[in-house]
């Protein structure tokens, strides 16, 4: 069985019983049924729990007249958000604030995790970025659709020079579109995946002063990191809700 961080050896020791015949009637047999809890997935749950707390703090404090600092941490990250979409997207892009946020916040705050003693970045496991990769894939496909309907949005795929074009430029799309997969899912998972091993290696040589250095590399690689990730997002959403001209 592979080793447990302590917060996922909780989730195992108590939510096993009721998880695993679960996953078991859906067909998702996990490997180990007394630990169906792996750290990646232990930690993602946590991410989860502490941005919905996070969340309800803010709406429960939410005052136009006298804002906390919770509300102007949030209000200045939709503002940046907002700002940005509507430098790429343009106008009416405010509508996909709320889940670029959401997702940056996930990035962040994952990425963030890693530099608690006894837990770890989420995103350094190949399947967390994978997922948030497909859910930006999906999303701003579905707007493609939604704005121009599905024959219009085919033709994004098939180019402007003809049936011949259209032969040549589809597979291509295709494999292009594909690959946004591919780059999201590795630059984030490589990039936690790095920072979390040079720390440790840093931390278990030399554990005093030059860690530090590292950590405050790792700080900076996990905020940029997460806002590469919204902007690519944002990219490609201007890219499948563009009118043609």
């Amino acid at each position: 069985m592979p080793e447990q961080l302590w917060f996922t050896q909780f989730l195992n020791q108590h939510l096993a019983g009721v998880v695993t015949p679960l996953l078991q009637k859906i067909g998702f047999a996990p490997h180990y049924p007394e630990a169906p809890f792996s750290n990646f997935v232990a930690m993602e749950l946590l991410v989860f729990v502490l941005l919905i707390v996070f969340f309800i703090l803010v709406r429960a404090r939410l005052s136009v007249e006298s804002p906390n600092g919770l509300q102007h941490i949030v209000e200045t990250i939709e503002e940046f958000i907002n700002h940005q979409s509507e430098e790429i997207i343009g106008h009416h892009s405010e509508k996909f604030t709320p889940f670029l946020v959401a997702l940056g916040l996930f990035i962040l705050v994952s990425n963030l995790l890693g530099l608690i003693p006894g837990f770890e970045s989420p995103t350094a496991s190949p399947a967390v970025p994978l997922g948030c990769a497909i859910l930006s894939f999906f999303y701003y496909n579905m707007h493609g659709l939604r704005k121009h309907g599905a024959l219009k949005y085919a033709k994004h795929f098939l180019g402007p020079l003809g049936i011949v074009g259209a032969v040549i430029m589809l597979p291509i799309e295709i494999v292009s579109h594909l690959a946004r997969l591919l780059s999201l899912t590795v630059r984030l998972w490589a990039n936690m995946y790095a920072g979390d091993l040079v720390t440790m290696a840093f931390f278990s040589m030399v554990p005093i002063l030059l860690p530090v250095a590292f950590l405050g590399l790792h700080l900076a690689v996990a905020f940029l990191q997460a806002y590469i990730f919204v902007l690519m997002t944002m990219i490609y959403l201007s890219g499948a809700v563009a009118e043609e001209h």
